[in-house]
């Protein structure tokens, strides 16, 4: 064999998991797939590999164009490749409804017409990995006059030299609609699983890749230097971590119960969480998604140059919307209006800026993630010159619970949103992607009847009656079980909607839709339609409830039973959360009861017995 096809991986590899991958539902069995197909692959090609099971040319936070890619292009390359007419494809088309499976029938019909040449010695060429992945960057990356025939003939090559089946995931992954049933949690299992033997390595390479956020350029570094060499792995500027995450209460002294008596209790701002890199005077922005944002605020830039004085840096904190004439902090909705490629000078003028700074994970060439939030406090102060624009997020220290409170009440009469509870123990690193009992939120819609609101996935939709007859009218919602990477449903939410909402609810929904339950949904509940668990909606209720329709909790409190919200109402899309950012089930055990133990204590105080 070819010494370059030996540093490289045939396509059909990916190709035949990804086919067998779309057969089963078990998680356990998924991962199994994964392992098989990482164990097969060189380490010169892994990185492309993980990329083509995340359906992704890389991480979101880098630069990279979409390939879009519509029906229309895909039809002529599919002309092109098998010298069939548009017309003719159109109509089959139509009656199959998914071009990849009729990418497939096209090959499986030239390679029996191709047999001869084959015979002879004249085989087609053989599709790699290196070779399908680079020509899907050269698809994304072909921008101005010409590109559309270039993209035409970049896709019909593929699909001239492809397999049947490869034909099929080539024309998906184009389309955007793998739809693999694997999340980044089961991936990282199958590296553990695949480069140290079991999964007793986990939580060393889920660290490695929340400080470096890009599981392609992990599993390079695992394959190439083995699996030992990312426990010291440090943030790099440039690549995002994934932020740290916070659990939720709303009574000051078991909060502080929590976090071991005593805590930083900082303001939480209702902005745009940022992350922001400084490497001499370059400055990137990265959200909470971890998107890059930089261009976005041109003037949050400018004031983090002035206001950092190391050289090279990695902070946290929140973008914050205000008023230049009264001082007073803005919504975070006003500052979605900044979310914008265009008239981005004229936003800076009208929706100024200021940004509060609550982290230090990067000084110099100092990690400071390992280090204790007091430490991480200081070297934050040592840095930052604070100015008009950039000031350090205010903050007390406090083992008094009534001095927490009146923090909080002080907090909400300034504008923010409530207040940020973080431990100062000696466990107080920084988790990056983790969400534990180091951090609390403690806001001021938590004293709604339910507490607090949830951010739950959108799972699935039914069609409506009367006035929504025709349009999706309810969507079934899902919380996040981290341990399983699987969503489970906790409620169907028909209210709250506007009429807009209700008339685009198809349409943004519509990339979405699949013809089967998702492999990482549980539910018993069956929808009119599944979607991929992909939006997040804010929620609110009347209370939680238990529940034998649904799945979310199903016997962690009493046997045949799960959680539910009574009377749910959409609040809100949240763009800035991903899937695996919804409230966990552990945080809606927690919700359940809190309420039920205001219930037994007003029981108790009025006199009622239970019956």
């Amino acid at each position: 064999m070819d010494k370059q096809i030996q540093k490289d991986l045939p396509f059909s590899k990916v190709a035949e998991t990804f086919d067998n991958m779309e057969k089963i539902t078990s998680r356990i069995a998924l991962t199994q797939l994964l392992v098989n197909l990482i164990k097969d692959t060189p380490p010169e090609v892994i990185g492309k590999v993980v990329y083509l099971i995340q359906g992704k040319l890389g991480p979101d936070w880098k630069d990279i164009p979409e390939l879009g890619i519509g029906e229309k292009l895909i039809v002529q390359a599919l002309s092109l490749a098998f010298g069939k007419t548009e017309q003719e494809i159109n109509k089959l088309y139509n009656n199959i409804g998914d071009l990849g499976k009729l990418a497939e029938n096209f090959s499986q019909g030239k390679q029996k017409k191709g047999s001869l040449m084959a015979f002879i010695g004249e085989e087609q060429n053989y599709l790699t990995v290196s070779r399908v992945f680079d020509t899907f960057l050269k698809i994304a990356y072909s921008q101005g006059e010409g590109s559309r025939d270039l993209k035409l003939r970049l896709i019909a090559g593929l699909l001239k030299d492809s397999q049947p089946i490869e034909a099929r995931y080539i024309v998906r992954f184009l389309e955007g609609r793998l739809r693999l049933g694997v999340g980044d949690a089961t991936i990282l299992d199958a590296l553990s699983i695949s480069y140290g033997g079991s999964n007793s390595y986990r939580e060393i390479v889920e660290r490695a890749y929340n400080l470096r956020a890009d599981l392609g350029e992990i599993a390079t570094i695992i394959a190439k230097q083995g699996i030992e060499s990312i426990k010291e792995l440090k943030p790099e500027i440039g690549t995002p971590i994934r932020p740290m995450l916070a659990e939720r209460l709303s009574d000051p002294e078991e909060i502080l119960q929590k976090v071991n008596g005593k805590a930083f209790v900082e303001y939480k701002y209702d902005g745009e969480r940022g992350q922001f890199h400084k490497d001499g005077d370059k400055i990137k922005i990265f959200s909470r998604r971890l998107e890059d944002i930089t261009d976005m605020y041109p003037d949050v830039v400018e004031a983090i140059k002035k206001s950092i004085k190391a050289n090279k840096a990695i902070l946290e904190g929140e973008i914050v919307a205000y008023d230049p004439d009264t001082g007073e902090l803005r919504t975070f909705q006003e500052l979605m209006h900044r979310r914008r490629k265009y008239d981005i000078q004229k936003m800076v003028e009208e929706i100024p800026v200021k940004t509060f700074l609550f982290d230090a994970l990067l000084k110099e060439d100092e990690d400071l993630t390992r280090e204790v939030l007091p430490y991480r406090r200081k070297a934050l102060e040592s840095i930052v010159e604070e100015n008009e624009k950039v000031n350090i997020a205010k903050y007390i220290d406090t083992n008094d619970s009534k001095t927490l409170w009146n923090f909080f009440l002080t907090a909400i009469s300034e504008g923010a949103e409530g207040v940020m509870v973080k431990a100062i123990h000696n466990e107080s690193i920084y988790r990056a992607g983790v969400r534990g009992w180091l951090w609390i939120k403690l806001k001021r819609d938590y004293k709604s009847e339910m507490t607090d609101t949830v951010d739950l996935v959108a799972v699935g939709g039914f069609y409506g009656r009367g006035r929504r007859g025709g349009k999706i009218g309810t969507l079934l919602f899902a919380a996040y079980d981290p341990d399983n990477d699987v969503f489970r449903t906790v409620c169907k939410v028909g209210s709250g909607y506007t009429d807009d909402d209700l008339n685009k609810m198809y349409d943004l929904f519509k990339p979405y839709i699949i013809d089967h339950k998702h492999p990482r949904v549980d539910s018993s509940i069956e929808p009119d339609l599944w979607f991929e668990p992909v939006k997040v909606a804010e929620i609110i209720g009347a209370e939680l409830t238990l529940s034998p329709l649904h799945t979310c909790c199903y016997n962690k409190l009493k046997e045949g039973a799960g959680l539910s919200i009574r009377f749910p109402r959409f609040i809100s899309w949240r763009e800035d959360k991903g899937p695996e950012d919804a409230t966990t089930e552990q945080e809606l055990i927690e919700m359940y009861n809190r309420q039920l133990k205001k219930i037994e204590e007003k029981q108790a105080k009025e006199g009622i017995q239970e019956s």
